[in-house]
């Protein structure tokens, strides 16, 4: 992120200082644009984190009701025969499968601070498993691939982000961000089995030494608070719950605009009920989830003003215009307009930086919340993941040096989610364009 913050500004500098030089006097000079939208950008990168304080506090608040509840443990349960079917690798009873299951239940949640430390825990429990120190193993690799596409029933912090930026549908992409990672986990899935035949384990040109196979390996038990509750449901009740999510994909495509409407009040007194029926102190546990956040929103202040800034720089400058102007001309045939070719291009490479992007884009009264665009780059931002990012954090955390064919599936899911999230979206919200 450095190179490309960096890269950004110096780039808007430059196309800014060639474009001052040829100045004809009229207006204001391209240089006093640049500091006029640089200063605009600021201020409204705290304005916007401002707004997006009490949206933030409310979600988080009732995402902590319905961890304290017991949700994630019976989103685990459900999961837990797919993925003994997906992982054969891994022993059913391993501390790593445990992981794994609370990894993706967060994910599919929307719990992503949840999400990661039950990652990394993964990731230590399958290196346990790895013969060969330092190589991605099969298991490493799927479920890398999975996590930077894993599927989202509730892209919370996109619906607060859109509710802050004066949406009237917010909760308008849930159908969107549905399809759009269900197609992307697909594709990671059946490409991280297809590649795994063409990248050995034990290349010949890296020394590497045996240590303990899976026979040998000692399992250590997860503490309580991160194994999933019980042996999981039956298999026919996780055919069931697959199902009906499966089916929700036709039904919020015909009738999103009209299901739309209920989902943030019903999805505040589902999960209040719920954490009242779990005999939860909901008031007290709200509160506690609303002060995250508060943090979080806080948080996010100084990397909003960081990539706003920047963004706003190679906006000013001409810069953008120049790069997406023939890039845009050829994408926006198949329905990706140029203003949010950035946002699709930045995605994997930085999550700071695409959020201020989308940020952006859908404050800016031009282009708006409830656009074709604002929809698309709310989506993209709800449905793919920050693929370097969870490549380096979670291969950092066991000093894992050759990737093998993780990388490969990963971008392949992220295409495919660009490519759903093109379609579905112009499905649902091309007569807006």
């Amino acid at each position: 992120m450095n190179i490309i913050f960096l890269a950004i500004v110096m780039i808007a500098f430059l196309v800014a200082a060639m474009r001052q030089f040829a100045w004809s006097g009229d207006g204001q000079s391209p240089m006093e644009l640049l500091g006029a939208g640089m200063i605009k950008a600021a201020e409204g990168s705290v304005t916007l984190a401002l707004g997006l304080i009490g949206v933030m506090a409310l979600f988080l608040g009732l995402m902590k009701v319905a961890e304290a509840g017991g949700l994630l443990t019976i989103v685990a349960r459900l999961l837990r025969p797919l993925m003994v079917r997906l992982f054969p690798e891994v022993p059913a009873d391993h501390p790593a499968m445990g992981a794994m299951i609370m990894n993706f239940s967060a994910n599919v949640l929307g719990l992503g601070n949840a999400a990661t430390p039950f990652g990394i825990r993964a990731m230590q429990e399958l290196d346990r498993l790895n013969p060969y120190k330092g190589t991605a193993t099969n298991a490493m690799a799927l479920f890398l691939a999975i996590n930077t596409s894993s599927i989202t029933l509730l892209p919370t912090g996109v619906i607060a982000i859109r509710a802050a930026a004066g949406s009237t549908d917010p909760a308008g992409i849930l159908p969107t961000t549905l399809f759009a990672t269900i197609c992307s986990t697909t594709v990671a899935i059946v490409m991280a089995k297809l590649l795994q035949r063409y990248w050995s384990a034990n290349p010949a040109d890296l020394q590497i030494t045996p240590e303990k196979t899976e026979a040998e390996t000692v399992s250590v038990p997860l503490p309580e608070s991160d194994a999933p509750a019980g042996e999981g449901y039956p298999a026919w009740v996780s055919a069931l719950a697959l199902g009906i999510i499966l089916a929700m994909v036709p039904v919020t495509i015909l009738h999103g605009r009209t299901i739309a409407p209920w989902i943030i009040p019903g999805l505040m007194v589902l999960l209040l009920g719920f954490g009242a029926i779990k005999r939860v102190k909901i008031y007290e546990v709200f509160v506690e989830g609303a002060k995250d956040g508060f943090q979080v929103a806080v948080r996010i202040i100084p990397y909003l003003v960081a990539i706003l800034v920047a963004v706003a720089m190679f906006r000013a400058s001409g810069a953008l215009e120049m790069l997406i102007t023939p890039l845009g001309a050829i994408t926006n045939l198949v329905g990706l307009p140029p203003e949010a070719l950035p946002m699709a291009l930045l995605r994997p490479l930085s999550g700071s930086g695409a959020y201020g992007i989308m940020a952006s884009i859908i404050n800016d009264p031009a282009i708006g919340p409830d656009s074709y665009t604002g929809y698309l780059v709310s989506t993209l931002q709800g449905s793919t993941e920050t693929t370097f990012y969870v490549l380096a954090v979670y291969f950092g955390a066991v000093n894992i040096r050759r990737l093998r064919h993780t990388l490969a599936a990963a971008l392949s899911a992220d295409l495919a989610g660009i490519i759903a999230a093109t379609a579905i979206c112009l499905v649902l919200f091309g007569a807006l364009r």
